[in-house]
């Protein structure tokens, strides 16, 4: 507790306990009503705000609406506009060819690209693989109805790899029809263009279908050499209702180029200059993906308060990708199981969620009860090639790579919650069974074939008691259970190629305490939260292009969550603060440079380290005037992040930080017309940052730097038809 006594004595965290003794931004329990999403969500724990969802739910679920998420913003990274959201870590590492930095009460945080140990899902389609690992660049923004986050314990329902879960819901046609279409101009070469339709068929009396569609195309030069990209994404949703139910198709396109500058040495980054290490230049870093995905959702009324509700998806997603693998850790006796240094990913998903629902009265209170059957497939078709071809560096030579890699699950799941005025009891379990193989086709190097299953129980309880009418009280304890990914299972123990049969999923017991609380102009929340890991997933070596995997005995992260907002006349205030102490229990070996385990020794990680990754404070405070001129609104941020450890060894670390952020913004109604303008400001005093970290990179290239002072500016016109 003494960090947390230290970091209450700065002027940033106090700020936000004051805002926070006021007032939750996304789980604001004033906020307006959206509808049950039915079929679309992948289970019953949600935050529609009808009948009280949040306010009286057992859950700890924070709703960003997406008008939050678009007002003001770029609308490129799903980073922007989740800041005000307690738990959750969300860092823009600047390097589009390796996704956001997500984290849930340090769930995730060992990933060094992509999103790990936090299930994403769109529309309920999931945009994380069986296997656990995904990615948000494919999240419509534009055309986002809100996101809701899912912390705590009763984000297992989800299944494995569930620390948290992110989902978001894109808007609904409705009357009248609306034509939407913005463009967004920054520094660096950075730009953004997109167009939102929805509107309905058919009259009021006899609807037809209902629609929405978001296309968007963003380009950005980079801050630093070799961190160009470009991303199109296209959205279609379609509904159409019918008797006692509805009909819905999802269909998501996304396409996108970026070069990979890497992360920085810690010479680099003291230089203070935003250099690319040579050897990303030289081979050309970058990475090309292509995916397009269809969703189909089925529910339908059968009477007596009984529903059924069906969802299938399926989807092809390709990915190329050209490392800095040196040539010498390619070649030669010693490399013969090398996978090269170019990826070439050709995969194919598919799934399905079926699932009925009863709802009606019980014991003076209101029974909802749940049971289904979820199962997802990938079939990856995994070929690797020399970045080399002579001479020549960072293009594709010989292959040394060739295997089918599929996962698998099946998940029957039970949920039951009873909810009164004054009390609600919720409840639930998911057996989930991952099932791995492995068909090697390249044995040059010998048979690496294999297969791995992954099978566990995860229950669930918690239970709601009104305090007062303005305060609620909620507390919840389940288990949980996190798998590693085809990736992490690729290598055994010193680099040798073929399942690394040893690696075990990792088993958490989680358990969190709350309090909500409202008023007419004020809204809070306070969160204490404990989980328990056996056998944690981390890293034992990260070189020469392969990384390597071991289970490290027990974790604990204990926190504590704080949000709030407050409104009076024109002026409001939102903020958000977590505490978090996360450590390993147990000490463990691990390798702290190429040749180890099978030349060079392990080192000791001693218990008591702190996992890298993770902030052990955060915090976020906006305040916003009203000025009553022209439709203006003026926005001022600040954010801070604490100091982040790089590996586990705890040898070195990105220093905490704060920035300040200052934006404008204009609205103007025009008949059918609305007009909206911003200008924006980040990192106001150009503090120089480490924006993220590659977390126990095997070359001490651990620090992506974060941006400087930027300028963005944006415009958006709304017609109503």
């Amino acid at each position: 507790m003494k960090d947390l006594t230290r970091f209450a004595r700065q002027p940033v965290a106090l700020a936000v306990v004051l805002c926070c003794a006021w007032g939750a931004q996304a789980q604001d329990p004033l906020a307006p009503a959206t509808a049950d999403p039915g079929a679309l969500s992948p289970v019953v724990v949600t935050g529609e705000r009808s009948g009280g969802g949040v306010w009286r739910g057992a859950a700890s679920i924070d709703v960003v609406d997406g008008e939050s998420l678009r007002d003001g913003q770029a609308q490129i990274n799903l980073s922007e506009g989740l800041a005000g959201v307690p738990g959750l870590v969300i860092r823009n590492r600047q390097n589009y060819a390796q996704d956001l930095q997500i984290s849930v009460r340090g769930y995730g945080a060992r990933a060094t690209f992509g999103v790990r140990g936090v299930r994403l899902f769109v529309d309920g389609i999931p945009a994380s693989a069986p296997d656990g690992s995904g990615q948000v660049a494919n999240f419509p923004l534009g055309g986002a109805d809100r996101i809701e986050v899912v912390r705590g314990p009763m984000a297992a329902l989800y299944g494995a790899s569930s620390g948290g879960a992110l989902l978001l819901y894109t808007e609904e046609g409705q009357h009248p029809a609306q034509w939407r279409t913005g463009m967004v101009s920054g520094s660096d070469g950075l730009w953004r263009l997109s167009t939102q339709a929805t509107g309905k068929t058919g009259a009021p009396k006899e609807p037809g279908w209902s629609y929405a569609l978001d296309v968007s195309r963003f380009a950005t030069d980079g801050t630093r050499p070799q961190s160009a990209a470009d991303r199109t994404n296209a959205n279609l949703k379609l509904t159409r209702p019918h008797e006692g139910g509805r009909t819905v198709l999802v269909l998501n396109q996304h396409s996108s180029f970026a070069l990979d500058p890497q992360g920085l040495e810690r010479k680099d980054l003291d230089n203070g200059t935003l250099k690319t290490d040579p050897g990303a230049i030289s081979f050309n870093t970058r990475k090309s993906v292509a995916q397009t995905q269809l969703g189909l959702a089925f529910e339908q009324a059968l009477g007596g308060g009984h529903k059924l509700e069906l969802m299938g998806y399926g989807g092809q997603r390709q990915v190329v990708q050209y490392q800095s693998i040196p040539v010498s850790s390619q070649t030669g006796p010693n490399n013969l199981g090398s996978s090269g240094g170019v990826i070439d990913l050709d995969r194919d998903y598919w799934g399905w969620n079926a699932r009925w629902r009863h709802q009606g009265d019980w014991q003076g209170g209101r029974l909802s009860l749940s049971a289904g059957l979820a199962s997802d497939h990938q079939s990856d078709q995994r070929k690797g090639y020399e970045n080399f071809i002579g001479s020549t560096l960072g293009v594709q030579g010989k292959l040394r790579r060739d295997e089918a890699n599929r996962a698998s699950t099946l998940d029957p799941y039970v949920q039951a919650e009873w909810r009164s005025k004054d009390l609600t009891f919720m409840g639930g379990v998911r057996q989930t069974r991952t099932e791995y193989t492995s068909s090697d086709r390249y044995l040059g190097n010998g048979d690496d074939s294999g297969r791995k299953t992954f099978q566990a129980t995860l229950p669930v309880v918690g239970v709601r008691w009104q305090w007062t009418p303005a305060v609620q009280a909620f507390a919840s304890v389940g288990k949980g259970y996190e798998i590693p990914t085809l990736n992490e299972v690729a290598y055994r123990s010193g680099g040798a190629s073929g399942f690394n049969t040893q690696l075990n999923a990792a088993r958490s017991t989680s358990a969190e305490l709350g309090l909500r609380g409202r008023a007419e102009r004020f809204g809070w929340n306070a969160t204490a939260f404990d989980i328990r890991t056996d056998d944690e997933i981390v890293v034992q070596n990260n070189s020469g292009g392969r990384a390597t995997f071991q289970n490290a005995g027990r974790t604990q992260r204990q926190g504590l969550e704080l949000s709030g907002n407050w409104r009076h006349g024109p002026v409001s205030l939102v903020s958000a603060l977590t505490w978090m102490q996360a450590e390993y229990l147990d000490a463990f070996q691990t390798c702290a440079r190429a040749g180890c385990p099978n030349v060079f020794p392990r080192v000791t990680v001693p218990a008591g380290n702190r996992i890298p990754g993770l902030p052990m404070q955060q915090a976020f405070v906006q305040a916003t005037w009203d000025t009553g001129w022209a439709g203006s609104r003026v926005v001022f941020e600040t954010r801070h992040v604490g100091r982040v450890m790089v590996n586990d060894q705890n040898s070195d670390s990105a220093v905490g930080h704060t920035l300040f952020n200052l934006g404008v913004h204009f609205k103007q109604d025009r008949g059918d017309w609305t007009w909206r303008e911003f200008i924006r400001v980040d990192n106001l005093t150009d503090r120089r940052h480490v924006g993220s970290v590659i977390v126990n990179d095997g070359n001490s290239r651990f620090f992506e730097p974060g941006l400087g002072r930027k300028l963005l500016v944006g415009l958006e016109a709304q017609r109503r038809f």
